[in-house]
C-alpha cells in the first residue's frame, strides 16, 4: 500500500476535528442546526488553513444520510463518498485551471438538472479569484439565485481580486492564520499517534517555519521523519531548514553585549564559516531581542528554553538598548539585497549596533558615540559640569593640591550673553500675549492654539487640551513649542499637560475666533451700508448671498 502524507492521512473529517477557525466553525454549525442556510459560501485565507477541508466537511453535512446537522455521521455511504472523494453530487473546480467563459457556462448548464444522490448538489470552486472577468459576469445571475438545491463553496487565497458584485452575493468567512502553539499541539499529536519519536525543540522550529500554515507545517514534519530517518531532532531539523543555532546568536548579542568589536568579528568569520543564511541569522537575531525586551520589561514571559542566555543578555544591556537594535536589525534585513555582499550586509548591521548607543535620559551629549578599543561605547561625559554639580565630590579634593591657583569662571558666551532675561508668565492672558507673538505655523500652532494656560512655575508649565484635540500631544511637537517658548521666556519650559482641559481660561483658538467674527461682523456692516449696495437692495430687491461678504484681507 503507498504511503499517505500526513496531511491527507490527517486531514479533519467533523468540524470537532479542525484546529482553530472556531468562529466558522460556530458559525456554520449554528446555521446547520437551525436550517437558515445561505446558497453561496466564501473561504478565505492563507494556505494550508482548511478552507477546502471545512468546505468538504460542510457539503458531508449538508447530505448526510441521517439528515442536515454540524455532526455528520461519517459511516453512510454518502459520508464516505465525501472522504474518498468520490461523491457525485460534490462537484470540485479547481479555478485556476478552468478559468475561461466556457468553463462556467457548463457549470450553470448542469446547475439545474436534480442532484442525482444526495439531497444538494454542492458546487466547490477553489481558488475561484483565477476565473477571468466573462466568467465572473457568466456566474453572476446563478450565484445570485440559484436552484434551491444547489449551494455554492468558493474558496480563494487572494480575495482582494473578486468583483465587488460576487462578494456582495457571499457569505464571506476570513479563516485566520494559525498560532505555532495551535501548529505544534497538533504535530505532537500526530506523532505520538504515529509513535514517532521527537524533540520538543524540533517540533518547535517546524511550526515556527509552517508561517501560519498548518498542511505546510504537515508537509515539514513528513521531511524532517525522512531525513532523520524515522526520527525527528532539533539538529536534523536545523540542519533541513537551514536555521541558524540559537546559541551562535546568543553569543554574538553577549559579545555585542560587552562592547568587543575583535572579539565580534571573530565570531563573525567563525559563523561564516558554516555558510549561513545571513537573512535568517538576522531573523533569529530579531526573535532573540524580542525574547531579551520580555525578559526585562515582563520578567517570566520568554520562552523558558532560552532562559540562561536570555537572562544573561538582559543584565547586561539597557531595554533602550535592545530596543535600539532591534530596529537596526530590522534595517540591517532590509538593506541585506543591496550589500555587497551578504556577509558584508550581516557585518556592517552588527558594527551599525556596536556603534551607536542610546542617549541617557536628559543627557545633553551627542545621541551616540563610537565604541574605541575595544571597549563599550557610552556617551562622553563634561568633567566641568560634573566638578560643578558636585563641588563637595572628588572635584573638591583635587582643588587642595593647587589651592593657591584660583579656579577661573567659566567664560560666557555670546548666546548666553545675548539670552533675553526671564519674562513673567502670571496669567492666562499673558500666556496668550506671548503664544501670538511667537509666529507658529503648523501642526505646532495647533497645539499652542488649543492649549489653555493651567500654571507656570519653576520652568514647568501646565497646558491643557480639550478632549478632541488629545491628538496633538505629539512628543516631537511639544518640544517644538518648549523650544519656542525659550526663546520668549528666557528658559525653555517643561510642558506638563493636566486634566480638566474644560477649566482653563480663554485659548488662543477662542480669542482668534472672535477677532474673525467681530471682523466679519465689521465687513457685512460697511458693505451693506455701502449707497450702491442699499440702491440695489432698496430699489431692485436683490439680496447678498449668504457667506459671500469677507473682510478685504481675507480675499
Amino acid at each position: 500500500m503507498s504511503y499517505l502524507v500526513l496531511a491527507r492521512k490527517w486531514r479533519p473529517r467533523r468540524f470537532a476535528e479542525l484546529v482553530g477557525q472556531e468562529h466558522v466553525v460556530r458559525a456554520l454549525g449554528n446555521a446547520l442546526a437551525s436550517g437558515r442556510l445561505h446558497h453561496a459560501f466564501l473561504f478565505t485565507g492563507t494556505r494550508g488553513v482548511g478552507k477546502t477541508t471545512i468546505a468538504r466537511i460542510f457539503a458531508k453535512s449538508l447530505n448526510c444520510e441521517r439528515g442536515v446537522s454540524a455532526e455528520p455521521c461519517g459511516e453512510c455511504a454518502i459520508c464516505k463518498a465525501v472522504d474518498a472523494g468520490r461523491f457525485v453530487d460534490l462537484i470540485e473546480i479547481d479555478a485556476a485551471s478552468n478559468t475561461g467563459v466556457d468553463d462556467v457556462r457548463e457549470l450553470i448548464e448542469n446547475a439545474q438538472y436534480m442532484p442525482t444522490i444526495g439531497r444538494y448538489k454542492v458546487y466547490l470552486v477553489d481558488e475561484v479569484h483565477m476565473l477571468s472577468r466573462n466568467a465572473f459576469n457568466a456566474l453572476l445571475k446563478t450565484l445570485e439565485e440559484p436552484p434551491a438545491h444547489v449551494k455554492f463553496l468558493l474558496a480563494t487565497t487572494d480575495p482582494q481580486k473578486l468583483p465587488a458584485t460576487v462578494l456582495s452575493r457571499c457569505l464571506q468567512f476570513n479563516l485566520r492564520r494559525l498560532t505555532q502553539d495551535q501548529i505544534s499541539g497538533q504535530m505532537e499529536t500526530i506523532v505520538a499517534a504515529e509513535g514517532i519519536q521527537t524533540e520538543p525543540a524540533a517540533i518547535a522550529l517546524l511550526a515556527r517555519a509552517a508561517d501560519g500554515s498548518l498542511r505546510d507545517g504537515l508537509s515539514l514534519l513528513d521531511q524532517a521523519i525522512a531525513y532523520g530517518s524515522g526520527r525527528v531532532r532539533e539538529a536534523d531539523v536545523r540542519a533541513m531548514l537551514g536555521t541558524v543555532d540559537r546559541g551562535r546568536v546568543a553569543g554574538l548579542l553577549e559579545t555585542l553585549a560587552g562592547g568587543d568589536g575583535r572579539a565580534l568579528l571573530a565570531q563573525v568569520e567563525e559563523f561564516a564559516g558554516f555558510s549561513p543564511d545571513f537573512d535568517a541569522a538576522l531573523e533569529e537575531l530579531g526573535s532573540l531581542l524580542h525574547a531579551v525586551q520580555l525578559a526585562q520589561l515582563v520578567p517570566g514571559a520568554e520562552p523558558p528554553d532560552e532562559s540562561a542566555a536570555v537572562q544573561r543578555i538582559a543584565a547586561a544591556s539597557s531595554p533602550e538598548l535592545v530596543q535600539l537594535w532591534y530596529q537596526m536589525v530590522l534595517t540591517g534585513r532590509r538593506d541585506l539585497p543591496q550589500a555587497p555582499s551578504r556577509r558584508t550586509g550581516f557585518e556592517m548591521a552588527l558594527l551599525r549596533m556596536l556603534a551607536f548607543r542610546p542617549r541617557p535620559s536628559g543627557s545633553r551629549e551627542n545621541a551616540t558615540a563610537p565604541a574605541v578599543a575595544g571597549r563599550p561605547a557610552t556617551p562622553i561625559e563634561r568633567a566641568p559640569e560634573k566638578a560643578a554639580a558636585n563641588p563637595h565630590g572628588p572635584a573638591a579634593a583635587t582643588r587642595s593640591v593647587a589651592d593657591t591657583d584660583p579656579v577661573p569662571e567659566p567664560p560666557v558666551t555670546r548666546a548666553e550673553a545675548s539670552r533675553p532675561a526671564p519674562v513673567p508668565l502670571p496669567d492666562n492672558a499673558a500666556w496668550l500675549d506671548i503664544v501670538s507673538g511667537l509666529g507658529l505655523r503648523g501642526p505646532v500652532r495647533e497645539l499652542a492654539a488649543h492649549a489653555g494656560f493651567a500654571g507656570f512655575q519653576g520652568g514647568a508649565l501646565k497646558l491643557s487640551l480639550p478632549p478632541t484635540h488629545e491628538h496633538l500631544k505629539v512628543p516631537s511637537l511639544v518640544d517644538q513649542l518648549a523650544d519656542e517658548l525659550g526663546d520668549a521666556l528666557g528658559e525653555r519650559p517643561l510642558i506638563h499637560f493636566v486634566t480638566g482641559g474644560g477649566e482653563a481660561g480663554e485659548r488662543l483658538v477662542d480669542r482668534d475666533n472672535a477677532e474673525r467674527a467681530r471682523r466679519q461682523a465689521e465687513a457685512e456692516e460697511t458693505f451693506l451700508a455701502d449707497p450702491g449696495v442699499r440702491r440695489l437692495i432698496d430699489g431692485y430687491g436683490a439680496r447678498p448671498v449668504p457667506d459671500s461678504i469677507r473682510p478685504y484681507d481675507e480675499g
